[in-house]
């Protein structure tokens, strides 16, 4: 009998294609949406770079192949993420443009709860700003 094969979500959702085009989607709404535009402050003019590393991480983190970790280890994303002051305000506006870029990019429902479930609580826990009550 052999063993039943492991499928990664990097692979469900379309490998490559489809993180490159959440990544892009996802840039895309965030540099034009007013809705994001406190989250939108924190980045540079030029998002090339910051989609390039989100691309990176992405693949990684959803089964595929190291890219970041190769390229610029560990990533420490609360550690490298400190020097931005993120909020509720820009977590949520960030949250809000990775859900719609994730409906718009992957098809399958389950998958997308799936994926956004970690993300979620990743965001939250990126959080390093409390708001005054």
């Amino acid at each position: 009998m052999s063993e039943p094969e492991s499928t990664t979500l990097y692979e469900a959702i379309g490998g490559d294609a489809t993180v490159a085009a959440l990544t892009t989607r996802f840039y895309a709404l965030m540099d034009t949406l007013p809705e994001a535009a406190r989250c939108r402050a924190l980045h540079p003019a030029d998002l090339t770079g910051s989609r390039e590393k989100f691309y990176e991480y992405l693949t990684g983190w959803l089964g595929g192949p190291p890219l970041y970790t190769d390229k610029r280890g560990h990533p420490m994303l609360r550690r490298r993420h400190f020097g931005a002051s993120i909020g509720a305000v820009e977590r949520d506006e960030w949250l809000f443009c990775f859900t719609q870029a994730l409906e718009e990019t992957v098809a399958h429902p389950q998958l997308r709860s799936v994926i956004l479930e970690p993300v979620t609580r990743l965001a939250h826990h990126m959080q390093n700003r409390e708001e005054p009550q």
